[in-house]
Parts: structure tokens; sequence; C-alpha cells
């Protein structure tokens, strides 16, 4: 067999979970685009106008401010009943984004046909206007309406190319997962460890065991000499011996000299 067709063989081997999960996972964000329900998007434009000129940069900061108030209950009371939806809902379908630059503010109403996503957005920015011009004298800025909804071509969500990218992201996902999982469970044991024939663990003594031990192990001294049993000892008796020598030539001497 040629060395090509061994390198191909041994990366299908390693890799085949990855290359049968990113086909499976492409193939199901596709039918996830299919049977999913669209969804339309349409936008409606409100601009903030301050009372005196040159004072853009509080236009800018109110639009900041009443784009958040976009979504709350205050605003989106007053557009429910003209859209049919109940306030939860709106809550859900509309929300509203602003630019860091320009004192302008985006309502964006989302729905399952387009006429709805254009009467969600156009309704809450209705009502958003009216909200803010209540308090105009105070803040010093009113919202005026810049450009209504319009309904669109083409449905923002399913996306057939994002759907299936997806897909095939999570298919490669779950491939690598499954080779990690399969070379830990391929990983060889030790031969020491498996058959358990490795050297025993020592477990040390307390030094108060090891003091008994080293003394057991010791050579024994040798006991002293029993002494004599009359207790005296051999320099007592040598000395002893001299004097009784000494005393024995006198004693001769005394009866020689009362012999003449």
């Amino acid at each position: 067999m040629s060395e090509p067709r061994r390198s191909v063989r041994s990366l299908a081997r390693r890799w085949w979970p990855v290359v049968l999960a990113v086909p499976l996972g492409a193939a199901a964000g596709a039918g996830y685009a299919v049977v999913a329900h669209p969804s339309y998007a349409a936008n409606s434009y409100v601009i903030v106008v301050p009372e005196n000129q040159g004072e853009s940069a509080t236009a800018i900061n109110f639009a900041q401010a009443y784009g958040r108030l976009a979504g709350q209950p205050q605003v989106l009371a007053a557009a429910a009943a003209e859209t049919g939806h109940s306030r939860a809902e709106l809550e859900v379908l509309v929300h509203g984004t602003t630019s860091p630059d320009a004192p302008m503010i985006e309502i964006t109403g989302t729905g399952a046909r387009p006429p709805e996503a254009v009467r969600a957005a156009d309704a809450v920015a209705r009502s958003l206007v009216a909200f803010a011009n209540t308090s105009s004298k105070e803040t010093g800025v009113r919202l005026v309406p810049l450009a209504a909804a319009a309904e669109p071509d083409k449905p923002t969500t399913p996306s057939a190319q994002l759907d299936v990218a997806v897909g095939a992201a999570a298919g490669v996902l779950i491939g690598a997962l499954v080779m990690m999982t399969r070379r830990r469970g391929t990983e060889p044991v030790p031969a020491a460890a498996a058959s358990g024939s490795g050297p025993a663990p020592t477990t040390p003594r307390p030094r108060t065991e090891e003091a008994p031990a080293r003394a057991a192990d010791a050579p024994a001294e040798p006991a002293p000499a029993e002494q004599p049993a009359t207790g005296k000892a051999p320099a007592e008796k040598a000395a002893a011996g001299k004097t009784a020598a000494e005393k024995t030539p006198t004693k001769e001497k005394s009866a020689a000299g009362s012999g003449r």
C-alpha cells in the first residue's frame, strides 16, 4: 500500500467524528431554516430636537434616555391598544436603539407578517413621542417623528446561511468532544499499575520504636569477673605474701641467737 493511502486512512480513523458531525450539523441547520416560522422586522425613526439652537449634546443625551424608555410599560401601554397586542407581548416584539453621536432613536418592531411588524414599530414610536412631549418644557427638548416604518421584503429570521453555519460549527464542537472522549478511553495503562506487581509502599516507623530496636541489635557488654570468696584483691594477696616472707628470716635469726 502506498504512503499517501496510509496517511489518508490514518487521518480518517482519527478524525472521523468531526468528518461525520460537521455535515450532520449543517443539515440540521438547513432543516431548521426550512421548518422555522419566519419573522419580519420594521424600523421607525424618531429624532430629538432641542428648543434652543446649539444644544446638540443635550439632545443626544435625551435621545439616549428616551431610547431606554421605548420598552417601558408607560410607553407600551398606549401602543398596546393600537396594535392589538398585550403589553407583555410588545416588550418582546419591540425595542429601541440609539446612536452615540446623533439625537435619533430607532424603534424596531417584529412580527410574523410584514404589516404586523410595521404596525408595532409605528405605534410604539407615536406613543414615545406623545410621552416625551408632555414634559418638553421641563426638559427643553421635544421628539419629532422622522420616518415611518416600511414593510420588509424578506424575513430576518430564519436565515439559511446563518443556520447552516451555526449547525456546522456545532458539529465541529461535538466531533472534537467525541475525539477527546475516545482518546481518553484508549490511553494505555502502565503494566506495573495494571498487574499490581509494583513495589509496596514502605511505611516509616516512628522514632520511639527505633530506639528499642537499636538497643536490641547492639552487642552485649561482657560481665565483670567474679571476685574470690575471700574478698581480697590479687594485689592485697601479693602484699600479704611479701610480708610473710620478710617475717620468716627474722624468726630464724632469733632462733639461731638463742642457740648460741
